[in-house]
């Protein structure tokens, strides 16, 4: 499997994430999410559907006296996580479960969570062509997790007023902010994610209390690149450690 990997540096070679050179690959999104799941201390923490555990591995990083929990329903990139946390020395703040999101409960990971992050896959299943790449179609149709099964999962494993992170795309607003509402968690911050200035959004972040009371907060739009396809000054200062 090491052939058909890739290393990437983060925070000045800090750390180093492998992934698949072909397969499925984490982009920016993982990168936002991370920073806006702002954890504190001794916070624990789960990442539903954690790929090549990037996110923990970040969080972990930023936040040492945080616990991460990540949970992969496919076993390659569950075996890639594996081999991230252990050549990043995490094995005490990580741990990853490679197992079906629907059937996890409090009695497997010990909780309740304070924090509960996804990048969920956002589109339905017979909504566009599926990618015959296996971990591409998993990570962005709902065929293993629907949009339902990630919101009642962090339901499930949140303690009252625990945080849920998520980033979505944009087109499908109404539809996480109708799930998150039915699933008794409120929506309580907002903020438009656009590729550039001029362009409409593409994705949308979203906090939400388990148990908040009404009331959003919506931040001006993130702008991820600048005219020339660099990042912004703003989007830059997230991957430093």
């Amino acid at each position: 499997m090491k052939d058909e990997l890739t290393e990437d540096a983060f925070f000045n070679g800090r750390i180093r994430i492998k992934q698949n050179r072909f397969g499925y690959r984490f982009s920016v999104d993982a990168v936002l999410l991370a920073f806006y799941a702002r954890p504190r201390p001794k916070d624990t923490v789960i990442d539903l559907g954690t790929g090549c555990g990037i996110i923990p591995l970040i969080l972990a990083y930023r936040n040492p006296e945080t616990k991460v929990y990540g949970i992969e329903a496919q076993q390659d990139l569950a075996d890639i996580s594996a081999i991230n946390i252990e050549e990043n020395r995490m094995g005490k703040q990580i741990s990853i479960f490679c197992m079906d999101m629907k059937i996890l409960t409090n009695d497997i990971i010990p909780g309740p969570i304070d924090i509960a992050i996804s990048n969920p896959p956002y589109r339905k299943v017979k909504s566009g062509r599926i990618n015959p790449d296996r971990q591409k179609a998993m990570a962005r149709h709902e065929i293993k997790a629907t949009l339902f099964d990630v919101v009642e999962t962090a339901k499930r494993m949140l303690r009252v007023s625990g945080r849920f992170v998520v980033i979505y795309p944009a087109e499908r607003l109404i539809d996480i902010v109708t799930q998150m509402r039915a699933s008794g968690i409120e929506p309580k911050f907002t903020r438009m994610i656009h590729s550039f200035a001029n362009k409409e959004a593409k994705m949308v972040l979203l906090e939400g209390i388990k148990g908040g009371r009404p009331g959003i907060k919506v931040d001006p739009p993130l702008i991820i690149y600048r005219d020339g396809g660099s990042y912004t000054d703003e989007v830059e200062k997230m991957f430093l450690p």
